[in-house]
């Protein structure tokens, strides 16, 4: 009888372990960010912060360059997007993306023996990020204010940014017998270790699709027509921007109305046009390159990698807590007006020179 006791003892203190493996151990701290009373706290982990502040800190920069002089584009070769620069800050630009994308691998991940050579598909691709953190920066400003991005803010000083995603495969179902999982019921960590839909991905941030489920009625009346299984990958995507972001859902709602614009927080607009512009740069960058990239760097569909909340976030509600980088390179600011563009491609800066520009020097972007 004893050790019947001792048995079934250890075994709800067992239970009780494995269900509190979830949770988070004391201390945690909290902040009010709205009326008291409404539960509009931000929760912090002062364990888990201690581990993402290292990871969110923006490298050193150089000395903006002398502007004065020729332009990149009438010394070097093949420059198609930055040739409006200063030589000089060309080239303090190049340095800075080699050290935010490729620091180990250096010029020869974009290029060969002869800069202005476009074989390599990294260096295609490069010249078409810049492009895109250029549109970023440029028109996107309601998600990013005057903070902005660079190519750090979702390399971190690799070839590849550590969190992209791909279209989920298909369920291989061997046998009809096994059903049909739709999608979901694999507790994905993408989507909070959670039983919902783990490619919220391809419906919100590539395809054009409706996020808010919330009704305003007990019943419903016509006020939202969202099924239940749209209900479950928006909230999955919820659970996937919550952990992106290192918050919980008061950082953009107040949980007393999810759907009420009138009582959420100001960054519930930020993230409703950070939907869009995750969206937009899928649609408009990414998948462009698609046949660009080699098979291995492919999804297990075919499908090119693309972008959500956390390429840019990795854990921090600002992505390296608000660095002001982009401020200090004008070349990803936006593109170049049409005047200085212009005048990037014209007639050599040595005018008695009788070769072409493109033998005097040959460059990258």
């Amino acid at each position: 009888m004893a050790l019947a006791v001792r048995i079934s003892t250890l075994t709800v203190a067992v239970t009780a372990a494995a269900l509190l493996a979830g949770c988070e151990r004391p201390p945690v701290e909290s902040v009010q960010r709205g009326y008291r009373g409404t539960g509009m706290q931000h929760i912090v982990n002062p364990r888990t912060l201690a581990e993402q502040i290292p990871l969110n800190q923006a490298p050193a920069g150089t000395p903006v360059a002398d502007d004065s002089g020729p332009r990149a584009g009438q010394v070097f070769q093949n420059v198609k997007v930055l040739g409006h620069l200063s030589v000089a800050e060309f080239t303090r630009h190049m340095a800075a993306i080699t050290q935010w994308v490729a620091p180990t691998e250096g010029c020869t991940y974009c290029h060969t023996d002869n800069l202005a050579d476009d074989s390599k598909y990294q260096k295609v691709v490069s010249r078409r990020m810049i492009e895109m953190t250029q549109k970023v920066n440029a028109q996107w400003t309601q998600h990013v204010a005057a903070t902005g991005v660079t190519c750090y803010t979702c390399h971190r000083g690799q070839p590849v940014p550590k969190e992209i995603w791909f279209k989920a495969e298909a369920q291989n179902k061997r046998a009809d017998f096994i059903g049909n999982l739709d999608g979901q019921n694999q507790a994905k960590k993408v989507v909070g270790l959670t039983s919902l839909p783990y490619d919220p991905f391809s419906t919100f941030l590539k395809d054009d699709t409706q996020v808010r489920v919330y009704g305003t009625t007990a019943l419903p009346t016509g006020t939202t027509t969202a099924g239940i299984k749209q209900a479950e990958k928006t909230y999955g995507l919820m659970m996937h921007m919550a952990g992106a972001l290192g918050v919980n859902c008061t950082y953009c709602h107040n949980t007393n109305g999810f759907g009420s614009w009138d009582n959420a927080a100001p960054q519930r607009a930020t993230a409703w046009y950070g939907i869009r512009l995750a969206r937009d740069l899928n649609n408009g960058f990414m998948e462009g390159l698609t046949k660009t990239f080699p098979a291995h760097r492919l999804g297990p569909t075919g499908d090119v990698a693309k972008i959500n909340c956390a390429t840019c976030h990795q854990g921090a509600y600002k992505p390296i807590y608000g660095a002001q980088m982009a401020k200090d390179y004008v070349g990803l600011k936006g593109p170049a007006p049409a005047a200085a563009a212009a005048a990037a491609v014209a007639t050599p800066v040595d005018a008695a020179a009788s070769e072409p520009v493109a033998t005097v020097a040959t460059a990258t972007k």
